[in-house]
């Protein structure tokens, strides 16, 4: 009979997992111990766990919605719905009111529960991106911390050790609890008042992240690389030394007393919520491309060609307002011209133009994190768009993106569709405030609403970022004791300026 006194009694005093459903005595250990090769018994299994809407702003002008069906499939329907049958939109209600999830007293959000993390049917190559990252992690080819930035983020291998992806867990934010870079910390601790944006909601980058690639293939835009929210778990992670404590004395537990650590719900570390970005190769960047350019000339074709690239990242910028766009954080590919051979029905004078292909080049928006903020800036800073310093920013928005855009930037149900995508995305947060999220689409209807009066009127991106920012808020109705969402919009502009302007 095994002896494990020393070594279960040493360490069983820890709370084995606090966000689990199960508590497993340290007497049942004991007992389970002596007995373990005289029962015979088959230990007790543990319980497992329709009317038209209309868009107004303050000019009373009315637009009619069509109706619309949403199909949750397995999905729970929303807990603010109240009832079967709801709309999908989540101020879109049948005049009750809604009651707000408190991130201390509210359920665990569906996720937590249905397993159905990290998979993503309507995206069967991301998916298996994923799946990817997680056999690696289990044959030990762990993701490697990048050291640059202000938060714990992480290149996210294959079994190969090719990176696959770029992780950053929420609670290695800026403002994240296990934020790993002490200077951020420090910063907090020692100047707390310059520490941060105090438009932006802490510790939703990761949302921010998936929001703004979420809006990129939403407005077919192209620029964002897929993200979306994933849960990893891995040992080059920033852990609390208790929850690696708890996952050494739960593997200790199932290693010498397998018939009870088989209860253990999981065995190893916690997972992290994140965002998961898929990794593109060959960029560098915008700075580094951009002064070669001040030098070398593009050719027609490629200068067209990476002015409408550019036009996109100002469109996605400015719709999600991200306050942290500097020429180091958005990526350039560039292919120089090449030869190439000539076919052999080619004539020579037809070859001479054949052997040169024209240069290729594409652009990459990365780190969105620091976007949809739930006012404009209006007290230190204002967070600029550091690409309307650019040339190309002065010259108007071309016609391609014109038509790329109004149709569905005009279209008010097209807005609130993008808006309950985004609600749902942003629901499954634990600390997700309803009131707050209305403050942040307030401020994306403002830019998009500036957005297309600068398109219809043919203006450049330096003359859409000097437009008055406006905010379009969602009026409130009452309806007996209760006050409920209407479709009223209410148009408005903010007089608060930033003390510092230029940075």
């Amino acid at each position: 009979m095994m002896n494990m006194s020393s070594d279960v009694g040493a360490e069983s005093h820890f709370i084995l997992d606090a966000d689990e459903d199960e508590i497993v005595n340290i007497s049942t250990i004991s007992s389970a111990n002596q007995n373990v090769n005289n029962t015979t018994s088959t230990p007790p299994t543990l319980p497992n766990p329709t009317a038209s809407d209309s868009y107004q702003l303050a000019s009373e002008v009315q637009v009619s919605f069509a109706p619309q069906i949403h199909n949750h499939g397995n999905h729970k329907s929303d807990s603010h719905s109240g009832h079967r049958g709801a709309p999908r939109s989540p101020t879109r209600g049948s005049g009750q009111g809604f009651k707000e999830n408190s991130p201390l007293l509210g359920p665990k959000s569906d996720f937590e529960h249905s397993g159905e993390w990290n998979q993503f049917p309507d995206d069967p190559a991301f998916e298996e991106s994923v799946l990817a990252a997680e056999l690696a992690i289990e044959a030990n080819c762990f993701p490697e911390r990048i050291y640059q930035g202000s938060s714990g983020s992480y290149f996210v291998k294959s079994t190969e050790g090719k990176i696959i992806a770029v992780f950053k867990p929420k609670d290695e934010e800026p403002y994240g609890h296990l934020n790993p870079k002490w200077t951020k910390w420090m910063h907090k601790l020692c100047c707390p008042c310059c520490f941060g944006r105090s438009c932006l909601v802490p510790n939703q980058g990761y949302l921010s992240e998936a929001g703004a690639s979420l809006v990129d293939q939403k407005l077919g835009l192209n620029v964002v690389p897929k993200t979306k929210v994933v849960r990893l778990s891995s040992e080059t992670f920033n852990y609390s030394a208790i929850d690696r404590a708890k996952a050494r004395t739960k593997r200790n537990i199932y290693k010498k007393v397998p018939i009870v650590g088989k209860h253990f719900n999981r065995i190893g570390l916690p997972p992290k919520t994140g965002s998961f970005q898929l990794f593109v190769n060959g960029f560098k960047d915008a700075d580094y491309w951009l002064r070669r350019f001040d030098n070398e000339a593009l050719p027609e074709s490629t200068a067209k060609k990476f002015q409408n690239l550019f036009e996109r990242v100002v469109v996605l910028d400015y719709i999600i307002r991200n306050t942290d766009r500097g020429n180091d954080n958005w990526l350039i590919k560039y292919e120089p011209a090449s030869a190439k051979a000539p076919s052999s029905s080619q004539t020579d004078e037809d070859s001479e133009w054949s052997m040169v292909e024209n240069p290729e080049i594409s652009v990459a928006a990365i780190d969105n994190g620091l976007a949809f903020p739930f006012k404009h800036p209006d007290e230190w800073r204002a967070y600029p768009y550091h690409w309307a310093w650019l040339p190309q920013a002065k010259v108007p928005f071309s016609q391609e993106i014109q038509d790329l855009l109004l149709g569905q930037l005009s279209d008010m149900n097209f807005v609130q569709d993008l808006c309950d995508d985004l609600y749902d995305l942003f629901k499954n947060d634990k600390g997700f405030d309803r009131h707050t999220f209305e403050k942040q689409m307030s401020v994306m209807r403002g830019q998009i609403l500036n957005l297309t009066q600068a398109l219809k009127d043919g203006r450049s991106p330096v003359q859409l970022v000097q437009m008055p920012v406006v905010t379009v808020e969602r009026n409130k109705s009452a309806v007996g004791r209760t006050r409920a969402d209407s479709e009223i919009f209410t148009q408005s502009f903010s007089h608060r300026a930033p003390f510092f302007s230029w940075c």
